[in-house]
């Protein structure tokens, strides 16, 4: 219906009206461009309010989501330095997610030194 709508509109806006338009009012072009649009809002507006009421039932989840990933995120955008240099995220069977690099590190490149003593962060 979308690509329908659009081309009425284009036909609307750029042809020239084809009727007499005279002092009492709108032509018919314009009159059925209104009330089309009219019908359109009318159709829309229970959509448009369902949409507003998932939007305010889902603020609070998306705040609470910010709260807790912010930091760790920020800590992820930190660490890594071009984001093109890696594939997309691949989950595994066992739930981890990984990041593969395009182009694998050579021994030559930096790789992070392990600590030699004490206990190792996972």
């Amino acid at each position: 219906m979308k690509p329908i709508a659009a081309v009425f509109c284009l036909a609307v806006l750029t042809a020239p009206a084809a009727a007499q338009e005279a002092d009492e009012g709108l032509s018919l072009m314009e009159e059925g461009a209104r009330l089309f649009f009219r019908g359109l809002m009318s159709e829309m507006d229970p959509a448009l309010e369902e949409l507003e009421g998932m939007a305010d039932d889902m603020l609070p989840l998306l705040r609470e989501l910010r709260a807790e990933m912010g930091p760790a995120f920020r800590r992820l955008l930190e660490e890594v330095d071009d984001w093109s240099a890696y594939r997309a995220p691949e989950i595994l069977p066992n739930g981890d997610i990984i990041l593969r690099r395009k182009v694998p590190l050579t021994p030559d490149d930096e790789a992070p030194e392990a600590p030699e003593e004490g206990p190792v962060d996972l």
